[in-house]
């Protein structure tokens, strides 16, 4: 696997955004893309070109990344990564965008109808961050904290893409 895959993936997903939720969020499927990540003062590859880099993985490599993502209940799209939020995880604020068994917590520090600002605690992974409610349809995540002891930062944005998650996983 290319080095960017070892680190831009896993700090993109890890530091994804932790704690997204509104009551009023469309349920269905939503693509997260990540951009402006930072890892030790270095700027990582943005989600367009970590997903125009797994196009030229060789077909096994890639069948193999896709399906741990599958099992995790995430797919590539266009612009992100997909994943499916149903209507009763949303209204009860159970939104799965880490892997349940990563060994992540998080705390929500303060809430209102429009901006969440949340710590988040991983084995490789500490922080804060904020996530903006632009509409039911959008939101956008900007985390600061550390990865593997360095500091790091990113922002994210999540957009409904539609109601029918189909044969996507929900978690």
């Amino acid at each position: 696997m290319r080095p960017i895959f070892r680190f831009a993936l896993p700090l993109a997903l890890c530091l994804s955004p932790l704690t997204a939720s509104a009551l009023d969020i469309q349920p269905g499927v939503w693509e997260v893309s990540s951009h402006s990540m930072q890892m030790g003062g270095q700027a990582m590859p943005g989600m367009e070109q970590m997903l125009a880099q797994m196009q030229n993985l060789p077909p096994e490599q890639r069948q193999m990344m896709e399906n741990m993502m599958a099992e995790q209940g995430i797919r590539l799209g266009a612009g992100g990564v997909q994943m499916c939020l149903t209507a009763e995880q949303i209204k009860a604020q159970e939104i799965p965008l880490h892997d349940p068994e990563s060994g992540c917590s998080n705390e929500i520090v303060e809430r209102s109808a429009k901006l969440w600002k949340f710590r988040f605690n991983c084995p490789d992974a500490q922080g804060e961050g904020e996530t903006r409610f632009v509409s039911d349809k959008e939101f956008t995540t900007q985390v600061k904290g550390t990865y593997n002891g360095q500091p790091s930062s990113m922002e994210s944005r999540a957009r409904w893409v539609g109601a029918d998650c189909g044969s996507l996983k929900r978690n």
